[in-house]
């Protein structure tokens, strides 16, 4: 018999608010592509922890918190009170400084982490911390292992794919998914897939863009470009890895533009490639992507989240190949999505260990 799928987010931003938003609003209706994953549907995913610093989200129980401003994404569902408070968390390098403008931190002491986890009996820890949360993420990371959870890293910071991390959760016979989420149909996605579809047909491909623009407050957080380091290089090596040839650094631009408040949870991506067809005959594509940018990000972390638990039922440790490289911009193997797509069928079907 299948049981539920014990859930602790860190971070309870639009991220998180959409995902469990998503959870009541898919309660009596079929997922469009893996409605079950290992005998796991969406109704088995149980948030039972919740951690953020923010002093008008701690203490309050996640189905009320997941509402709180800076929240602006969309409301696609009512959400009950679901029995689980908002529990602090250490502040770290998890808050920016433009972020300290819009959040007030709680001032409780931070909770015994791996204490939480164990006690809440925590199968699965999902890391929606801001961008540019280097300590936090890795602070976090080890307490999932101390704990004995399974990990899923849904934001730019590298674990997954770092051999000294992915070497800890191996050792610990944990499995851990990452990093940095694709969207469902998102920038990052369409840009890749554009990619490919021009080195499939043979055109040469001389340079790119891609510039988005957003009012969440994760748009607001990358104002602070001393924290986009890892953002850009998990963007651009997501588009990089599927060129036959690499561009260089002049010839391809990807990351953050800016933050345009009345957009709110909306994103704007304009992507252009210009290049080379036969006989060295220019072309050009220029594409404008609008989208709620939270909800995007839901269906991937739903699938991410049972393909984790998945592996802990096989006793499967260490990084997850096919998931990651199918659902995460910077996974520990690029592969172009179609073939990253029937690693993950393999190894939902049980053909593939990772």
């Amino acid at each position: 018999m299948v049981k539920d799928i014990r859930l602790a987010i860190i971070g309870i931003g639009n991220c998180a608010s959409n995902l469990v938003q998503g959870l009541f609003f898919y309660k009596n209706k079929p997922l469009s592509v893996h409605n079950d994953i290992g005998g796991y549907k969406i109704t088995n995913i149980k948030p039972v922890a919740a951690i953020d610093v923010a002093a008008n989200k701690v203490g309050k129980d996640l189905g009320e918190a997941i509402f709180a401003k800076p929240n602006n994404t969309d409301v696609i569902c009512k959400v009950p009170k679901l029995k689980v408070p908002v529990k602090k968390g250490p502040v770290l390098d998890g808050v920016g400084e433009y972020m300290k403008q819009m959040v007030s931190m709680d001032t409780k002491p931070p909770a015994n982490i791996a204490e939480l986890l164990k006690e809440n009996k925590v199968d699965v820890v999902l890391n929606f911390l801001p961008v540019g949360s280097y300590e936090a993420t890795r602070y976090y990371a080890g307490e999932a292992i101390k704990a004995g959870c399974g990990f899923v890293n849904a934001i730019p910071e590298f674990i997954a794919s770092e051999k000294e991390w992915e070497k800890k959760f191996n050792k610990a016979g944990l499995p851990i998914i990452g990093d940095d989420t694709k969207a469902q149909i998102g920038a990052t996605i369409v840009h890749r897939v554009l990619t490919n579809l021009c080195m499939e047909r043979g055109a040469k491909i001389d340079r790119a863009y891609q510039i988005n623009v957003g009012g969440n407050s994760d748009f607001y957080n990358m104002l602070e470009r001393s924290r986009l380091k890892s953002k850009k290089i998990s963007k651009t090596e997501a588009v990089q890895s599927q060129l036959t040839s690499r561009l260089s650094d002049e010839n391809l631009h990807i990351g953050p533009s800016d933050y345009v408040p009345w957009l709110n949870s909306r994103k704007l991506a304009f992507m252009r490639i210009e290049g080379r067809l036969f006989g060295d005959i220019p072309f050009s594509i220029d594409v404008r992507l609008d989208v709620e940018d939270k909800a995007n990000s839901s269906g991937v972390v739903i699938d991410a989240i049972r393909c984790c638990k998945l592996a802990m039922d096989r006793n499967v440790g260490g990084a997850l190949i096919a998931p990651s490289a199918y659902f995460c911009k910077h996974p520990p193997q690029q592969y172009p999505d179609s073939v990253a797509k029937q690693m993950l069928e393999e190894f939902i079907s049980g053909q593939r260990e990772r």
